[in-house]
């Protein structure tokens, strides 16, 4: 039996435009789909622009949003990915670059915020090493926290075929976690 989808009537209610509907699924969403952009994208304001046309399709499918068809949720994870994958093959066609924008961190002391920070770059710049379709499963399965079998259908793949995406993702994360940073870049601090 299949289960029913939690946001069914939000969108029947954002498809009536009914205002307070937009700001709910906005504030459902949101954080949700700029995660998933930023770390598919490496870049927060990026992120921002795919979000926003995102929820700008969502505007547009909710009065002819049928329930049954697919979770919502699905939908909004396979479009935000294929915006996603749309400004990642106009990047890779101009050019690719390597500097990723420091992510605001809440820690207190700043060097630990320099720490965290240099780590987040590290897993960055690692994450954008890998194939597409092996960094998609790993942002759905640990970014997005999907289940296994959701992920998989998001990607149109068997659940055994996700599960070998993310164990060559993993490998090839570590591999590239364990290169020295690039000449020129910070050199990590050596544990004290």
């Amino acid at each position: 039996m299949k289960e029913e989808d939690p946001d069914t009537a939000l969108i029947a209610r954002v498809g009536n435009r009914e205002p307070g509907a937009v700001r709910e699924i906005v504030a459902r969403k949101l954080p949700r789909i700029v995660a998933l952009a930023a770390r598919m994208l490496g870049d927060r304001s990026e992120a921002d622009d795919v979000a926003q046309e995102a929820f700008l399709r969502i505007w547009k499918m909710a009065p002819k949003w049928r329930p049954g068809a697919a979770r919502f949720d699905t939908w909004l994870h396979r479009v935000t990915l294929n915006l996603c994958y749309d400004r990642l093959r106009r990047h890779r066609e101009t050019s690719v670059s390597d500097e990723f924008p420091e992510q605001a961190d809440l820690a207190p002391l700043p060097d630990e915020r320099m720490e965290a920070a240099h780590a987040n770059q590290r897993m960055q710049k690692a994450l954008a090493t890998l194939p597409a379709r092996q960094r998609e499963a790993l942002v759905l399965q640990y970014y997005q926290e999907l289940p296994n079998a959701q992920a998989a259908e998001l990607m149109g793949v068997s659940v055994d075929a996700l599960e070998s995406l993310l164990a060559r993702a993993r490998r090839n994360l570590r591999t590239a976690l364990a290169q020295p940073d690039t000449p020129g870049g910070d050199a990590p601090k050596e544990h004290r």
